[in-house]
């Protein structure tokens, strides 16, 4: 029955609904990876997310072979995936100690970072409202942090850190999207990220439990759910209208660590995050009509 409705139900519907869906797996995401780093160290959790993510691809390869690693773009894809290896250790790192609304709110920081990069990169104009809009949004960040109010802790610093870096990726994205498709950029992703963040866990390596790889298996999951809705979601609606569905994984981050570990946001991580989204959202819709890195999502 549920299924029969959704079928026929309008394609805006459908798009928020998947991305509803996507929001909902990152916020739970982030806290299995939160609750793993109690036993497990962040690097290692980063080498199996990435690995279980990847081999979410290998009824792919039973398909279609290796087509899908066919590029004319490997620089691009190794340096992406290289990047997003950074990007990944500095977030899991600092999600460790940073409460899980918190992290999600000074994620949303990445499409402002892009935003400048992509000024100085691809040379896209900078209006006066797109500047105005940026600096608002910093400002949100500035709130969540509050230096020189409250001590900085290094967790906070690492996920603001991880959106910064994570702006190159989006550039490097929006370069591989003239040539390359969306499935072989997300399988290279994989093909790169898995031996460098092997590399980063083998100092701190510690063999898991069978629980804990089911956790880390269910990370992968989630991660290549969150890929797939998102993908679907922009399939079946235009960007602008599904894209503030995304910003509700802030009330799902704020749920979940609430009743997990018992964290509860204070009112600036309220604030900040809402300062954030309603700047990143005015970009989006203020400037669809341009080709703008705002609207690109960049799923951990």
């Amino acid at each position: 029955m549920i299924l029969k409705w959704f079928s026929t139900a309008p394609a805006t519907l459908r798009g928020m609904a998947f991305m509803l869906v996507s929001a909902v797996a990152s916020a739970a995401l982030n806290a299995t990876a939160r609750h793993l780093s109690a036993e497990l160290h962040p690097l290692e959790i980063v080498f199996f997310r990435s690995l279980f993510g990847f081999l979410i691809f290998v009824p792919v390869f039973v398909r279609s072979g290796f087509a899908p690693l066919r590029t004319r773009r490997l620089g691009l894809h190794v340096a992406r995936g290289t990047v997003m290896s950074i990007v990944l250790l500095l977030f899991f790192t600092g999600l460790a100690t940073t409460p899980l609304a918190k992290a999600t709110a000074l994620g949303y920081s990445s499409p402002l970072f892009a935003t400048l990069l992509a000024a100085v990169v691809l040379g896209e104009a900078m209006r006066v409202r797109r500047v105005a809009t940026i600096v608002v949004g910093f400002l949100g960040a500035l709130l969540i942090l509050r230096p020189g109010i409250v001590g900085l802790e290094a967790g906070p610093i690492l996920v603001l850190l991880s959106s910064a870096i994570s702006a190159v990726t989006m550039i490097l994205v929006k370069l591989l999207s003239r040539t390359e498709s969306a499935l072989t950029t997300t399988i290279y992703m994989g093909v790169v990220t898995t031996p460098l963040t092997l590399i980063a866990a083998i100092p701190v390596w510690e063999t898991p439990t069978l629980a804990q790889l089911g956790g880390l298996a269910f990370m992968g999951g989630l991660a290549g759910l969150i890929h797939f809705s998102v993908a679907q979601a922009f399939r079946e609606s235009d960007m602008t209208a599904v894209l503030p569905v995304n910003y509700t994984s802030l009330l799902w981050a704020a749920i979940i660590g609430f009743l997990a570990f018992g964290e509860v946001p204070d009112i600036w991580t309220w604030i900040g995050g809402a300062i954030i989204v309603a700047a990143i959202l005015h970009l989006a819709y203020r400037e669809r009509g341009a080709d703008a890195p705002p609207a690109k999502l960049d799923t951990r």
